[in-house]
C-alpha cells in the first residue's frame, strides 16, 4: 500500500527523510496490525501514528451518516496534551491540503474534536450533532461517552491512538480504559486498530498484551489480540546534573539564632535550603531561552514562580536604583518564602497546574512559545501541552520519584531529533539527594 500522492509530496517537502519510527511503524500500521511504538521523544512517534489514518481520512469518501464520521479516536491521559495534539494536526492537515491543490487533486480535508474535561456543554453536544472526522479526548471522557447517547458517534471508529500509554500501564485507570476499549469494541462496526506510544515503556511484550487485550472464544476462552512492536528506541543523549547550593545538607533544619538588631530579632527560625536555591534557579532560567522547572505540588509551584519573579525584579532594581515596596512575608521560617509579589507585565515564569483553568493553561503556554516567559513552573502531573521543541533546560526541584518520571520530564529539553536533553535536579534533602 502506498500513500496519496498529496500526502507523499507533504512528507518529502517538509522532512529531509523520515525519522526511525514512521519507517518502522507505517508498515505494521498501514497492514491493519493492532501496533505499539516505542521511540525517543522528539523523533516524529505522534506523525507516527497519526499519518497513515490522515491518508485513509483525504481520500476515502465521507460517511453518507454524519453520526458515523468519526473514524480516528485519540486517547490522552492528559487534558492539555489533548490540546497539543489538536494544534500540531494542523501543520500536516493544512500541508496536505495545499499539496492537493497545487497538484489538483481533490481530497477531503479531516476535521478534529476535542472532547474533555475542559470542553463547554454546549461544545460538547455539538460534538454529538456533528462528529469529527477525528475526535481527540481523555480516558475518562470516553467512558462518559460510551455510557450516554454520544456512543452512537463512535460506531464507525477505525483507529484507536492511544498516547503516552506508559502514564496508564499497570495502574487502575489504565484497567479502567481497557475496559472501556472493550465495550467500544462491542459497538463499532468492525473491531478498531490500536496504536499506542511511549518513549518509556518497559517491559514491551507486557505492555504489548495490555494494549492488545483478549478476545473471548465461543467456548470461553481467552485468546490475546496480536501486537506488533516497533522497538525504535535508542539511548538519548542526557546531560543531567545534581546541583546542591549549601555546603552541608545535613545541617538544614538546625535552628538558627537571629540577629541581635533588626526585624527579625524576634522570629528565631531553621536553617532551609531555598535563600540558596532560589538565586540558583534564577541565574538557570535567565541564562537559558525556555526552562520548565518541574516542582512535586501545585503550591510549590505557585510559590517558586513568585520567589523567582520577586527576585527577578529586586535584581532589576539594584541595577536601575528603583525603589520596591517592602516585602511581605508569608509562612513560618524555613518556608519558601512569599515577598513582594510580581510586578505586572514583568513576569520572567508563570506556574502552569492542573487546577488553572483551560484558558488560562493555553495562554502560558502561548506566553512560552512567543518568547514572553523565560520559562514555567510546573507540577509533575505534566499537563504541560506545549511545543517541547522551544525548551533548551529542564529543572526538577526534589527528587522526581522514579527513573521513568525524571527521563519523561527531563526528556522534554532538547525534544529534537539528535538533541540532548539537559536537566539539572536540585534535592530539598539528604533524602532526595539518595
Amino acid at each position: 500500500m502506498t500513500a496519496l500522492a498529496p500526502v507523499s509530496e507533504w512528507i518529502t517537502s517538509t522532512f529531509r527523510e523520515p525519522t526511525p519510527p514512521p519507517v518502522k511503524g507505517w508498515p505494521a500500521i498501514a497492514n491493519g496490525d493492532h501496533t505499539l511504538i516505542l521511540a525517543p521523544t522528539g523523533t516524529g512517534k505522534t506523525l507516527s501514528a497519526f499519518l497513515w489514518a490522515l491518508d485513509r481520512l483525504a481520500v476515502d469518501p465521507v460517511p453518507e451518516d454524519p453520526l458515523t464520521r468519526t473514524r480516528v479516536l485519540y486517547l490522552s491521559p492528559l487534558r492539555a496534551l489533548a490540546v497539543d495534539v489538536e494544534k500540531n494536526l494542523r501543520a500536516p492537515l493544512q500541508g496536505i491540503g495545499f499539496a492537493a491543490e497545487r497538484a489538483g487533486s481533490d481530497v477531503h480535508t479531516p476535521t478534529v474534536g476535542i472532547r474533555s474535561g475542559d470542553t463547554p456543554t454546549k461544545e460538547r453536544r455539538q460534538l454529538i450533532r456533528h462528529p469529527p472526522d477525528i475526535l481527540i479526548t481523555t480516558p475518562e471522557s470516553l467512558y462518559l461517552m460510551l455510557t450516554s447517547k454520544a456512543r452512537e458517534t463512535l460506531t464507525n471508529v477505525q483507529h484507536i491512538i492511544i498516547d503516552e500509554i506508559h502514564a496508564i500501564a499497570g495502574t487502575k485507570r489504565g484497567a479502567h480504559l481497557m475496559l472501556s476499549l472493550e465495550r467500544l469494541e462491542e459497538l463499532t462496526i468492525k473491531p478498531a486498530q490500536r496504536i499506542a506510544l511511549s518513549a518509556t515503556q518497559r517491559p514491551l511484550d507486557e505492555i504489548a498484551r495490555f494494549l492488545g487485550g483478549n478476545v473471548v472464544a465461543d467456548d470461553g476462552t481467552l485468546t490475546p489480540r496480536p501486537v506488533t512492536v516497533v522497538d525504535t528506541g535508542a539511548r538519548k543523549v542526557l546531560d543531567i546534573e545534581v546541583v546542591v547550593p549549601i555546603e552541608d545538607m545535613g545541617a538544614l533544619g538546625e535552628r538558627v539564632e537571629p540577629p541581635i538588631d533588626g526585624p527579625a530579632a524576634a522570629s528565631p527560625g531553621r536553617r532551609s535550603i531555598w535563600p540558596s536555591m532560589h538565586p540558583h534557579l534564577l541565574e538557570l532560567v535567565e541564562s537559558h531561552r525556555s526552562t520548565l522547572i518541574f516542582s512535586n505540588a501545585r503550591r510549590l509551584s505557585e510559590r517558586l514562580a513568585s520567589r523567582l519573579n520577586e527576585l527577578s525584579i529586586e535584581a532589576k532594581a539594584r541595577n536601575s536604583d528603583v525603589l520596591l515596596p517592602p516585602p511581605q512575608v508569608v509562612g513560618g521560617a524555613g518556608d519558601e518564602q512569599v515577598g513582594r509579589g510580581a510586578i505586572e507585565g514583568e513576569e520572567l515564569v508563570k506556574a502552569h497546574h492542573g487546577s488553572l483553568s483551560r484558558e488560562r493553561r493555553l495562554q502560558v503556554e502561548d506566553e512560552l512559545k512567543r518568547g514572553e516567559l523565560k520559562g514555567l513552573v510546573a507540577t509533575s502531573s505534566l499537563e504541560l501541552g506545549i511545543d517541547m521543541g522551544a525548551v533548551d533546560l529542564v529543572i526538577q526541584v526534589a527528587s522526581p520519584g522514579s527513573v521513568a518520571s525524571g527521563m519523561q520530564r527531563i526528556g522534554r529539553a532538547g525534544h529534537q531529533v539528535g538533541q540532548p536533553s539537559r536537566g539539572k535536579i536540585f534535592p530539598k534533602h539528604r533524602a532526595d539527594l539518595l
